[in-house]
């Protein structure tokens, strides 16, 4: 899905979110989506965990 955005893309959404939210809220957005991420990436990892423990046994 994302694999055709490129560079120009990626650039054209930041300005975008730019004109959209402003400078000063730019920060905050990245911090919150940075920590979402990061949530989802151990919540992913502790399924994945779970479920080879219960093929072990």
């Amino acid at each position: 899905m994302f694999s055709n955005i490129g560079i120009p893309g990626l650039i054209l959404i930041l300005i975008v979110a730019l004109i959209v939210f402003g400078p000063s809220k730019l920060p905050e957005i990245g911090k919150a989506f940075g920590s979402s991420l990061r949530e989802f990436k151990n919540a992913t990892r502790d399924i994945a965990s779970d479920a080879d423990d219960k093929n072990k046994q």
